[in-house]
């Protein structure tokens, strides 16, 4: 062996590069293995819905994002279903961000090396084995690493994911649209003439100009011709031409391609999100069409949510089966945006019976309900995690001792004021977990100040509850106001009381 850390992962997107920065603000040992010697230009994410842009806050990071993006408002966002944003959905952050992936993989990346993060380019995962102890990492360039823990991050043909062998049940791609930033010389007048014309009856066409910012460059959409043999081959400058004359009756003059690439419809989960050491996360958990601009997004929210378990078990203060709920929570979150997905794409289809159905819930989401409960399912804002079965540690669930029941338990709290000026949100840029007390003090977190941060606040309108408690996702894993069910539900997510407190005696 030439090298050991405590945690590979292998993928430098933003997956990897979010999951990084997550445990290093716990102390963990990182290195990120990314195959590509260089960043890419292709932006195929193009933004942050509004649960990643709380994350960015909950993590220090808003302000960087908010200098190089532009804030966007589009309510519904659902299989070419437009509407306006809805009043009522629940956030503080009502909007997302327009962030080229290119830039949010470099605020990232800073962002690891900032708090150490270790991240080797240029290196490409052949294959793995494990043991009891660790994770063997095969690269190809002849070496072998060596960690306590390896997170797959590495793309839906995750090297990582057939090393295991987990299965990825799912249907395969039925068609194909190609997608590419290019440049054009038609006049943008008829451009954008010819577009409204066509997307009348094909919603997989488009052509939006000055895309990120850059003048005179277009991102062009259109359906291909069938579904290639080989979709990991970019479809040449030509066949866009051909696929734009068949479509449009014009190639616009397209020319000096700056990417080009293709995707499908294809939607696959993996069975199993863990194996022993090993963990998938992202796009190698899960693949799905790009509507409603929700693939970086879960593969962010997914790193979000597994960060700070891991970073558990390498400190060695996880309750027992804690590692678990990762897939527990994340499976069921990854198996609706498929399924939202595949219901986008077939009301993107031409036919009369997709017409007719986009019509329908064109008028449906005129109703503020129905508004809200599509726009906080692309948003994520709404993800509320089942914590009523049995806990990590076989607690027993919280509903059977108080505060358990709770309408906010399982539920990201969504940031507040505090009494003093601050916000909720300024509380947990460290990723450690947060008790909010509005019962003057007579709660405490003692045995576990080393994991939790204990804050006394004064009266507020909201949450509607006398206290809080927090995981450092912004998860709610309690609410009430008794001090022994708070202690039950302090072990059942943060383990043992610190030997030498007044509960780890």
């Amino acid at each position: 062996m030439t090298d050991a850390t405590d945690v590979i992962v292998v993928g430098g997107g933003p997956t990897g590069l979010m999951l990084a920065c997550e445990l290093r603000l716990h102390g963990v040992g990182v290195v990120v293995l990314e195959r590509l010697a260089e960043r890419s230009g292709e932006s195929r994410g193009r933004g942050l819905h509004a649960r990643s842009v709380e994350i960015m806050d909950q993590r220090g990071l808003l302000g960087r994002f908010l200098e190089v993006s532009k804030k966007f408002q589009v309510g519904g966002l659902f299989g070419g279903v437009m509407a306006a944003w809805p009043d009522s959905l629940d956030t503080a952050h009502p909007y997302g961000l327009a962030t080229p992936q290119e830039v949010t993989e470099r605020l990232l990346e800073e962002r690891a090396g900032e708090l150490g993060a270790e991240i080797r380019r240029g290196r490409e995962v052949t294959g793995l084995g494990q043991d009891a102890d660790g994770v063997d990492v095969d690269l190809a360039d002849g070496t072998r690493l060596r960690s306590r823990y390896l997170v797959g991050c590495d793309g839906g043909r995750s090297t990582v994911r057939k090393a295991l062998g987990v299965g990825f049940p799912g249907e395969p791609a039925k068609v194909e649209t190609l997608i590419g930033d290019m440049e054009l010389t038609e006049d943008p007048a008829k451009v954008a003439e010819v577009v409204a014309r066509v997307r009348r009856t094909e919603l997989r066409f488009g052509v939006a100009p000055d895309v990120d910012g850059r003048a005179g460059v277009a991102r062009v959409i259109v359906p291909a011709d069938g579904v290639a043999e080989d979709r990991a081959t970019p479809p040449t400058l030509e066949e866009f031409r051909a696929r734009l004359r068949a479509v449009a009756g014009t190639d616009f003059g397209v020319h000096s391609p700056h990417w080009l690439s293709r995707f499908g419809d294809a939607t696959r989960q993996a069975e199993r999100y863990r194996v022993g050491r090993v963990l998938l996360a992202g796009d190698a958990a899960h693949i799905h069409p790009p509507t409603g601009g929700q693939g970086l997004n879960l593969g962010v929210q997914d790193a979000f949510n597994l960060g700070w378990k891991l970073a558990a078990e390498v400190a060695g203060w996880a309750p027992e089966g804690l590692l678990d709920t990762y897939h527990a929570e994340r499976h069921p979150v990854g198996a609706r945006v498929l399924t939202n997905t595949r219901a986008q794409m077939t009301l993107l289809g031409a036919e009369p019976g997709p017409t007719a159905l986009r019509e329908l819930l064109t008028r449906l989401m005129e109703f503020e309900d129905v508004n809200r409960y599509i726009t906080g399912m692309i948003t994520a804002v709404d993800i509320r995690y089942d914590l009523g079965a049995d806990l990590p540690g076989g607690q027993v669930s919280q509903g059977s001792r108080g505060g358990g029941d709770h309408e906010l338990l399982g539920l990201r709290m969504r940031d507040v004021p505090l009494s003093d000026g601050r916000r909720l949100y300024d509380l947990m840029h460290t990723g450690r977990g947060l008790l909010l007390d509005r019962t003057g003090g007579r709660l405490t977190v003692n045995g576990w100040a080393d994991r939790v941060d204990h804050v006394v606040d004064g009266e507020g309108a909201e949450p509607d509850a006398p206290a809080l408690l927090l995981r450092p996702d912004g998860h709610v894993a309690w609410a009430g106001d008794d001090q022994r069910e708070l202690e039950a539900a302090l072990s059942s997510w943060w383990g043992a009381p610190a030997a030498g407190s007044a509960h780890g005696r």
